[in-house]
């Protein structure tokens, strides 16, 4: 349940709504405020960037942060473009978690989670989504909900909205209580979609970032993503936000897409990515991810393994078949990571085919002699 309740709310916190009113081409000329002076270390405001620097530093620290030079890179080079004049003040950290999030501290840090990279097909999706939360910083929105607060527990709470764990283990109550109002997601929508204008990128793939989630969430609870979702239960229906968000970006015509370099960048993460995707034990959200992607990808011999793997793990009426035949289609290709192998040979063994099996594991075992369960892959042998 709890990780039932942290994807759909950090996505309160990442997305949460790319909704709103339409906004007009006159948004496209939106002007930042200039770049803020730290506050006061008296003020509500100092005493919050005092903590934010706190939680900044254990983020460095975290072995959930991925320290690779070209990735981080990539990351701050796309949100000084939509930062514009306040990039200087915008930190971005990478942050290895299966869901789709990212979120910004009034003090500029800001996390990017590899659910999310994981999910969105182009720089120009991520930049929706990076947008919106530039947005936020802005306006200043966390320092209003700040000032919302009022008893000591609820302050806890809601600093932990920027701290790993208790980003972790409190999330659902604090989007319930402490989400952007509607007033400030509309807002954080129109500038995110003003940056990315600004910026060059193609507005339209806002909208495509909205859907696939949808989509995602859909494949549960009988297609209904308000059951799995609080950021579906309390927006409009997905025919009103489809037509929003439409209109928030009529009359735009083409712009940056980046997918190649999207990809280039996430090249190394991948395995990494997908692995703790089927981790997250959400197999139905999982397989519609999945397929998804092998649509766009057909020929990634990775994206099939892991959906094969998912397909072995439910083990429902059929699975083991399409499994079968998914592993079978990355061995084809000739790129199958060396877990294909092994994952063959516990569906063969459940099947009782025991040569079968013997051949598969003997295969990963010759691809993977190192991998931390080669000994008792061996002593299955």
């Amino acid at each position: 349940m709890r990780r039932r309740a942290l994807l759909g709310c950090a996505q309160c916190a990442a997305l949460s709504t790319l909704l709103g009113p339409a906004a007009s081409h006159a948004q496209a000329s939106w002007l930042a405020p200039p770049r803020f002076e730290r506050p006061d270390l008296a003020s509500d405001e100092g005493g919050l960037w005092a903590l934010m620097d706190r939680e900044e530093t254990r983020l460095r620290r975290s072995p959930f942060m991925l320290r690779d030079a070209g990735l981080q890179k990539y990351l701050q080079d796309m949100a000084g473009k939509l930062a514009g004049t306040h990039a200087p003040d915008v930190r971005v950290y990478p942050v290895r978690t299966p869901f789709f999030n990212a979120s910004m501290a009034p003090n500029g840090m800001m996390q990017v989670w590899t659910g999310l990279l994981l999910r969105v097909d182009n720089e120009a999706q991520l930049a929706a989504v990076v947008g919106h939360e530039i947005g936020h910083y802005l306006q200043r929105h966390t320092l209003e909900r700040l000032r919302d607060v009022k008893s000591r527990s609820a302050f806890g709470m809601f600093m932990s909205m920027f701290g790993l764990v208790g980003l972790v283990g409190q999330m659902a109550a604090i989007a319930g209580a402490f989400g952007f109002s509607r007033d400030q997601e509309r807002q954080a929508d129109h500038i995110g979609l003003a940056l990315m204008r600004q910026a060059g990128y193609d507005t339209r793939e806002a909208a495509k970032v909205w859907e696939n989630l949808r989509l995602e969430l859909a494949a549960v609870h009988g297609g209904d993503p308000s059951q799995r979702s609080p950021l579906f239960a309390t927006h409009p229906g997905s025919a009103e936000r489809s037509a929003t968000l439409a209109e928030l970006a009529a009359g735009d015509s083409g712009g940056y897409l980046g997918e190649d370099e999207h990809r280039r960048a996430l090249a190394g993460f991948q395995a990494q990515m997908l692995d703790d995707e089927l981790k997250r034990g959400q197999t139905n959200e999982t397989l519609a991810l999945l397929n998804r992607l092998i649509e766009r990808q057909p020929e990634r011999a990775d994206l099939l393994y892991s959906r094969g793997e998912a397909r072995r793990l439910r083990a429902a009426d059929g699975d083991l078949e399409l499994a079968l035949a998914d592993f079978e289609r990355a061995v084809a290709l000739g790129s199958e990571p060396a877990e294909c192998h092994r994952a063959l040979g516990y569906l063969h063994r459940s099947r009782d085919q025991a040569e079968r099996a013997r051949e598969a594991f003997v295969r990963y075992i010759d691809k993977a002699p190192a991998a931390p369960d080669a000994a008792m892959i061996k002593s299955l042998l």
